[in-house]
């Protein structure tokens, strides 16, 4: 009884697509966060030691943006590699959403920009098929998420 809408197949290739950005993940987590920051400037409101920096490239030199740009990315791997195994891929979000819903109050629409910004660097590194085969992925997450969210009260 699987909770997700994935097929094998589009599990296998959202995981190739996913290898190729995450093989840099601090680099590729990095541009993310940057371009999240940069675009959505009220996002930086959550991160006090973040609100100071102005330029981009401030941004991209920090130690604190480039280690929560990993961590982004390490938390969406261990959900990329339960994809196949809703047990285990609940076991990710739901802790990672409860924290981000109750101890860190983040609204929940920054998941779906964080999540647009990665497919649209998965875009413009590896092209347009890489970006579609993770796009239902990024939508499994943020669905989760966000019921995660509503379960919390949000």
């Amino acid at each position: 009884s699987s909770t997700m809408s994935l097929s094998e197949a589009e599990v296998q290739s959202a995981r190739g697509a996913w290898e190729k950005i995450y093989v840099d993940a601090e680099d590729n987590g990095t541009t993310v966060l940057v371009r999240m920051f940069t675009e959505h400037p009220d996002t930086k409101s959550y991160f006090t030691h973040f609100k100071g920096m102005d330029s981009a490239e401030e941004m991209k030199q920090s130690d604190q943006v480039r280690g929560h740009g990993k961590k982004v990315f390490s938390a969406i791997n261990d959900m990329v590699q339960h994809l196949d195994n809703s047990e285990a891929f609940l076991g990710v979000v739901n802790p990672l959403g409860k924290k981000h819903a109750t101890q860190l109050k983040i609204d929940p629409k920054n998941f779906r920009i964080i999540c647009d910004i990665i497919l649209q660097v998965m875009e413009e590194k590896f092209g347009g098929d890489c970006k579609a085969s993770f796009e239902k992925v990024t939508n499994e997450i943020c669905t989760h998420l966000n019921n995660v969210y509503k379960e919390a009260g949000w």
